[in-house]
């Protein structure tokens, strides 16, 4: 009884919760007012800052620079509502992260999921919620776009980003809404807020190229469970994401799924959580570069275990098959359109193969970078790990400045990349998670705003020192005391 009163009460809690938002801005001082200088190029204004991204990370630094007073547009290629992965490619029931994380919050109570989330349904049910509905989220970071106004502007397609030698950005966009009208726009500073493949895409194997094209999908993309459905399928993967493309298949009428493991077992303990305090959140990025790849390479040899609840989807099949030690080490067609799997352990026949390989660093595949990406340093060209740490994900990592800034292998070559920010997860081993992960997205959104307003007063200061000597609004009117005689001994 007491959820149906919350529910029917949702609309009138949320509205509550909109105006007590606006309250706690109000009593911050929340957002500053701007105050830098427009600068114009090409007869137009150039913006403080381009946010390439409008998902969770986009917004969330979206919001910290609007609260700083900072100028900030964003772009993204998604139909509004459809920004990130949760409402589109991922599968998973619930969030893997805890729920009483406050993600993009920026320290402010009232714009957790937690808030919305109680709002709407109220104290019980959020005592009796397990983990976040993946949906819910989707939902939730609607509503934050909504309440603090951040200027999105959908289906935006960046084609290139153009560092300049003058001290501005220009970036090449396609309006998909106009028929795919190009345009140009100049800022100050660019962030590449592009998620989880923000510097490459999905990866598969070299022998996927022997499949026809209609018989595999990446977990990565775009597909409905129904495609499966009366067919074999072969997940190739063990982590979270395969649990939840083999569940999806399963759910759809696949008649057998067959999960490939390479590993003798399945990890069972998640490393990366061991590294979730306070000091990796503010103090990781300032770590000797030895620690920073020692632990990096450490999670990413561990591996992280696919959560509990996502195998169970799996297991609770009695048609799903869980192949451990079982590498794949070739494939091709049959002449009767089947494929043909060859393993360690012998060969196996399917109709469909998903790969859930996770993501590389692969410049190629992010045409809109190419103008920088031959310029870009990367770990591998100034650090050598000891044996036995090699790492190949680890050594194609952009090697960032303190502020998420590319640098640039010299120079004189690409002037301007430092202009540039990678604001995504391939900026994790010089950054830590504060560039995409849910627990730490605030802290690092609020580093990275903070630092570009410095830098942008650093640039500006003669403007500063010229509007300072300017300044002229009085507090005294010269009315507010009488002068007195000095007393004559």
């Amino acid at each position: 009884m007491n959820d149906t009163i919350n529910r029917a009460a949702a609309p009138q809690g949320l509205l509550a919760l909109e105006a007590r938002v606006r309250q706690d801005l109000d009593y911050l001082c929340l957002p500053a007012r701007p105050w830098g200088p427009v600068l114009m190029r090409a007869g137009q204004a150039v913006e403080d800052v381009i946010v390439i991204g409008g998902g969770m990370a986009g917004l969330a630094l979206g919001a910290a620079l609007h609260h700083l007073g900072i100028r900030v547009r964003l772009l993204d290629r998604s139909p509004a509502g459809f920004e990130g992965p949760w409402a589109t490619k991922a599968r998973m029931e619930t969030l893997r992260s805890p729920k009483e994380l406050t993600g993009p919050a920026l320290g402010i109570p009232s714009l957790t999921f937690r808030a919305w989330y109680v709002a709407q349904f109220g104290d019980a049910a959020w005592t009796a919620l397990d983990k976040i509905p993946r949906l819910q989220w989707a939902d939730y970071l609607r509503w934050y776009r909504h309440v603090l106004a951040l200027d999105v502007q959908n289906q935006q397609q960046v084609t290139a980003v153009l560092p300049q030698a003058d001290g501005v950005v220009r970036v090449d966009v396609l309006d998909q809404t106009e028929a795919d009208r190009p345009y140009v726009l100049y800022a100050r500073r660019v962030v590449l807020a592009t998620g989880r493949d923000g510097l490459g895409g999905p990866w598969v194997p070299d022998w996927a190229q022997n499949l026809a094209r209609e018989r595999w999908v990446h977990s990565a993309d775009v597909w409905s469970g129904e495609r499966f459905r009366g067919q074999r399928v072969a997940v190739v993967g063990a982590g979270a994401s395969a649990m939840d493309v083999a569940a999806t298949a399963l759910e759809h009428g696949a008649t057998r799924v067959d999960l490939l493991i390479r590993r003798a077992d399945l990890p069972r303990v998640n490393k990366s959580k061991g590294s979730g305090n306070p000091g990796m959140a503010h103090g990781y990025w300032a770590l000797p570069d030895a620690w920073k790849w020692r632990l990096r390479h450490y999670i990413n040899v561990q591996q992280v275990p696919p959560p509990r609840g996502s195998t169970l989807r799996v297991s609770r099949h009695a048609h799903a098959y869980f192949h451990l030690g079982t590498a794949v080490q070739g494939a091709h067609m049959h002449t009767d359109g089947t494929v043909h799997l060859d393993t360690n352990q012998g060969p196996l026949c399917t109709d469909a193969v998903i790969f859930s390989t996770g993501f590389r660093t692969n410049w190629s595949l992010r045409p809109e970078f190419a103008a920088i990406a031959p310029h870009v340093r990367v770990w591998k060209d100034r650090y050598t790990p000891p044996p036995g740490e090699e790492d190949a994900e680890l050594a194609d990592s952009p090697d960032l400045g303190d502020l998420f800034e590319f640098q640039a292998k010299s120079p004189e070559a690409c002037p301007g990349l430092e202009r540039v920010h990678c604001f995504n997860y391939a900026g994790a081993l010089s950054q830590g998670a504060g560039a995409g992960d849910i627990p730490q997205i605030s802290d690092g959104a609020q580093r990275l705003a903070r630092g570009i307003a410095a830098r942008l007063l650093a640039e500006d200061v003669a403007f500063h020192y010229d509007a300072l000597t300017r300044y002229a609004e009085p507090e005294l009117q010269g009315d507010e005391w009488t002068p007195a005689a000095f007393p004559r001994l």
